[in-house]
Order: structure tokens, then C-alpha cells, then sequence
């Protein structure tokens, strides 16, 4: 067999695999800490009364800020190398995370001695600001993750390809068993002291990155740039957030305004909103609130990444077979049936570790039909869009597509987040810690309503009746476009998330 990167340069192969190190530290780090907060925030709130409103307003705001920090990440590529700005984007992220250790760590927090969890002496509402924060510099991070490969290997499609399939790989890989190990951590050191390895993780990519080689073709472009750039970082800064505004109206008009397009709201947007509250906010509640444990809930969520391996690869291994995403969008309208299994689960007290891991197998297919439509309808996307892009567009149609879809789920889950929250909470203050009948309310009918919101949605474009049909709106996906998307796309929104915002 002929070696895949044999048509790469020593420079790119050293690049890819010092990117593809320092993004499997970021990743695995990323999971510790994304879920150590979870279950810190969870605990914290349930002393004060509220818990899963104002977890879903901390997660809200923080995916907010999310966006704010893609959008200001443009100014700065454009003035220094990426390889640097992505190094100082994940140090200042791991500076943040240490905060919340440091600060519980001072004020008498200790490792827990069997179950009892014992914190330090602060107020939890100064999770808010701190992890707003950390929301700034995890966009950055997210969208120079999708813009270093052209730094790494040039701007040949076929290495970009192969580069992002391979990332893709190993990047879940290290999310999957990020997600387990958290586990282990929140359980030996406790929620607070769990992330304490987040910031070494974090400042040793940093560091792993800042060896990156610049492409001659990247240095030469940048003293360009340099040259023609008179104004400052900050009015660049100020010009990037007209510039969404822009691309919001633009893909507002666009999304609207056509059969080809009106469907990707309840087919993307939604889905993805749904996706992220079963990992964000249903698994913590049940972990906490039925298995008695909110560790577990990081064991449900690695079940959840597992999934979305292998969606995304069981879509790249047969691209060729399944042409456009309807078929993966119906599957997973359907897996999100499974969820029903929440209100009616009475595990046993003893065997709740185990019943944790049951679930984490039950969420593999949950997920992996949705990571499969995700990865599908990216490429579907930008085959469409492509067909009216104009040289002249000030705002290029694929971003504002996807900028205006991405904004609609972080609206979407700002404001159902807490909702839905107060459902919870009002059911486990009526029911003394029983929340089955708000689970069956978030857990089962909203999780039904949105499966056949997405199943008829599938049967809006043209030639959409198929069971497997080859071309819908007229709109031919190639092979070869599906794989360019597999990693692009699909991590874009994903768990990610906030890529798509720069227009």
C-alpha cells in the first residue's frame, strides 16, 4: 500500500505531526475541564436552589462568548503568525482554568475522602465571569483550529484532505478517553481540584505548537499583508463585528428565502442544540439526581464521543454509497427516541457506576446518527452554497449561512437552556430529588417533538421522497466533497463550535 503522506514534504510531515500532538493534549484536556465545570457548577448550584438554571445560563453565556471570540481571532492572524496566535490563545486559556483550582484550592477546598465533596470557602457566582472568559479564548482556539491547516501543509486540497482525516481521528480519539479519565479525576480529587492537569495540558500544546514550521509561502504572504495593514488591531476588531452583522443578515436572507435552504434550521441548527443538552445538561441531571453521583455523567458523555467517531467515519467509509445527508438526518431523527429511556430508569443504588456505562452505551447510536448528519450536511451545504458564490460578495454565502445557523442554536439553547432548567429544578424541589417526571418532559417529549420536527424536515427539498436518494435540490455531492468535510465540518460545529463564524 502507498504511503498516504509520501507526497508531503519533510516540513509538512514534521508540521502535521507536531499540529496532531498538541491538539491531542488540547483535546483530552479539554474534555477534563469542560466536564470537571460541569459537575462543579452542578454541585455549587444545588446548595443555593436553581442548579440546572443556572447551568444552563453559565453554559449559554459561556458559548456567547464563544462566538465574540471567534469573531475577534481575524485581526490577529492577519498580523502574526497562526502558529503563534493559536500558542497564545490556548496559554491564556490555560492560565483561566487554573483559576477556578487555584481559587477553591486557597479558600480550604480539599480531595474528597469517600463521597463527601468538601469545597472551598467563595461564592459560586464567580463561575459566570471566569468562565465567560475562558468562552473568548476557547473560540479562538476552535476557529484558528480550522484555519492552521493551509499554514501546516499549503493549500494543496489533497494534503488538506488527508490532513483533516487524520486529525479528525485522532482528535476524537483523545476526546473519547479525555471524557473517561475525567471520570476518574472528579472522583480521586473532586469537582474543583479535577481540571488542575487541564493547564499543564494546555501550556505544553502551546508550547508543542510554537514549533510548527512557517511555509515559506505563509511568511511571504503575511509581510504582504503586513505592509498593506495600516490600522489597528482594535478598529480591525471593531470592523469584524459589522462584518457578522453583515453575514447574520446575509444568512438570514439566504436561509429564508429558498425551499433549497428553509430546512436546515430544524435540520442542523436544532439537532445540534439537542445534541449538546443531552451531554451538557441531561446526563449531569441524571447522574446527579438519579445514579446519586455526577461523576458518572463524564462516562455517559465518552460514550457520546465514541459515537461520533464513528459516525463520522462510517460516513467517510461510505461516502460513495449514501450521496446526500437525508438518510443519516432520519437516523437521527429516530435515535433520538432512545432518550425515552431516561424517566423510566430505576438502577439499583450499588450498581450505578455500571448502569453509567450502560447508558454510555446507549448513547453511542444517539450520537452517531447525529455526528453522521452533521459530517453530511456540512458537505451538502457548501456544494449548494458554492453555486452562488460571486467573486464580488462581501460576505461570502457559505459563512454567512453557517454563521446565521450556529448564532440560531446558541439563541436557541440561551434561552431553552435555562428553561428547561426550571423544569428540572421545579421537579426535583416538588419530588425531593426525583426528577423522572421533568425527564420525562425534556428527556422524552421535547427530545420526540424535535425527532419529528427533523424527520419531516428531511422531506422538504426537491427529491427528498427517496429512501436513499442520489441528488436532492439539484445539488451533486461528490465523494471526494464529503471527504474534504469529514473533520472541517463535522468538529467545526460540533464540539465544538464556533468556526463558522468568521464569514
Amino acid at each position: 500500500m502507498r504511503n498516504p503522506f509520501a507526497d508531503f514534504t519533510p516540513l509538512e510531515r514534521r508540521n502535521l505531526i507536531i499540529y496532531m500532538l498538541g491538539i491531542m493534549m488540547y483535546k483530552f484536556g479539554l474534555e477534563a475541564f469542560t466536564g470537571s465545570i460541569t459537575l462543579l457548577a452542578t454541585e455549587r448550584f444545588d446548595q443555593e436552589g436553581g442548579t440546572f438554571t443556572k447551568l444552563g445560563i453559565l453554559q449559554g453565556l459561556n458559548q456567547a462568548f464563544q462566538c465574540v471570540g471567534s469573531i475577534a481571532i481575524a485581526p490577529l492572524i492577519k498580523r502574526f503568525p497562526t502558529r503563534s496566535v493559536l500558542a497564545a490563545s490556548i496559554f491564556g486559556f490555560g492560565v483561566l482554568s487554573a483559576l477556578i483550582v487555584i481559587i477553591d484550592a486557597s479558600t480550604g477546598g480539599k480531595t474528597p475522602i469517600g463521597k463527601d465533596q468538601r469545597f472551598g470557602d467563595w461564592n459560586s457566582a464567580i463561575l459566570f465571569p471566569i468562565y465567560g472568559i475562558i468562552g473568548i479564548f476557547h473560540g479562538m482556539v476552535e476557529l484558528i483550529r480550522r484555519v492552521i491547516p493551509k499554514d501546516i501543509v499549503g493549500g494543496d486540497v489533497i494534503k488538506l484532505k488527508k490532513m483533516d482525516a487524520t486529525v479528525h481521528v485522532f482528535y476524537e480519539i483523545a476526546g473519547t478517553s479525555g471524557a473517561f479519565f475525567a471520570t476518574f479525576l472528579v472522583l480521586k480529587l473532586g469537582k474543583a481540584l479535577a481540571p488542575a492537569m487541564t493547564p499543564f495540558l494546555f501550556v505544553l500544546a502551546a508550547i508543542t505548537w510554537m514549533f510548527i514550521g512557517l511555509l515559506d509561502s505563509d511568511s511571504q504572504n503575511r509581510k504582504a499583508l503586513a505592509g498593506l495593514e495600516d490600522s489597528s488591531i482594535l478598529t480591525q476588531i471593531g470592523h469584524g463585528f459589522s462584518h457578522f452583522a453583515l453575514s447574520m443578515y446575509r444568512g438570514a436572507q439566504i436561509v429564508f428565502s429558498s425551499r433549497k435552504f428553509i430546512w436546515l434550521i430544524p435540520g442542523y441548527s436544532i439537532p445540534l442544540f439537542t445534541h449538546r443538552y443531552l451531554e451538557s445538561q441531561l446526563s449531569p441531571a441524571f447522574a446527579k439526581k438519579i445514579l446519586k453521583e455526577s461523576a458518572y455523567s463524564q462516562i455517559m458523555v465518552g460514550g457520546s464521543n465514541f459515537g461520533e467517531l464513528l459516525g463520522a467515519l462510517f460516513v467517510l467509509f461510505f461516502a460513495g454509497k449514501v450521496k446526500t445527508p437525508l438518510p443519516w438526518l432520519r437516523l437521527d431523527a429516530l435515535g433520538l427516541l432512545i432518550i425515552w429511556i431516561l424517566p423510566y430508569s430505576y438502577p439499583d443504588p450499588e450498581k450505578a457506576l455500571s448502569f453509567a456505562w450502560t447508558l454510555a452505551a446507549i448513547w453511542i447510536p444517539v450520537s452517531f446518527g447525529w455526528a453522521a448528519g452533521d459530517v453530511s450536511l456540512a458537505a451538502y451545504i457548501q456544494s449548494a452554497l458554492a453555486r452562488i458564490e460571486r467573486p464580488d460578495d462581501k460576505v461570502s454565502p457559505l459563512g454567512a449561512v453557517m454563521a446565521f445557523l450556529y448564532v440560531f442554536y446558541i439563541v436557541l439553547y440561551a434561552i431553552l437552556g435555562s428553561v428547561l432548567g426550571q423544569v428540572i429544578d421545579k421537579a426535583d424541589n416538588k419530588g425531593k430529588g426525583d426528577i423522572r417526571p421533568a425527564l420525562v418532559w425534556v428527556g422524552g417529549v421535547m427530545y420526540t417533538v424535535v425527532c419529528v420536527v427533523l424527520f419531516l424536515a428531511t422531506f422538504i427539498p426537491k427529491g427528498s421522497f427517496a429512501l436513499n436518494p442520489d441528488i436532492i435540490d439539484d445539488v451533486e455531492i461528490h465523494e471526494e466533497d464529503e471527504f474534504a468535510d469529514d473533520t472541517a465540518a463535522y468538529t467545526e460545529e460540533t464540539k465544538k463550535q464556533p468556526s463558522e463564524l468568521k464569514a
